[in-house]
């Protein structure tokens, strides 16, 4: 993790802090420009039970198709000293057996 990310965290949490630190105001604020109204007119007119079972049906079945065929999990073991290995290696680093299988 680069410092500039820390930095950029750091900045976001407090920015977190912040607002939940001023949670009403923020609430009042949004109730002054119309916005949970508005909201509310989205959610009765145009997402409806059918659309939204729709997108999620459809994101779903969304699947990158190079990555169809193979179902692999992050965690997986050795095939020959069964040690725990994460990602996707090539090999295993205790005993060096070839893990692509």
């Amino acid at each position: 993790m680069t410092l500039g990310l820390r930095k950029i965290i750091l900045l976001m949490l407090i920015g977190s802090v912040f607002l939940m630190a001023n949670i009403v105001l923020v609430a009042n604020w949004l109730s002054e420009k119309g916005l949970p109204d508005f909201a509310n007119h989205i959610r009765s007119n145009y997402l409806t039970g059918t659309a939204i079972t729709v997108v999620v049906a459809l994101l779903i079945l969304l699947v990158n198709p190079g990555k169809a065929g193979t179902a692999r999990c992050f965690i997986r073991r050795c095939p020959v000293c069964d040690r725990r290995l994460l990602g996707n290696p090539k090999y295993c680093s205790e005993c060096g057996s070839n893990c692509n299988s």
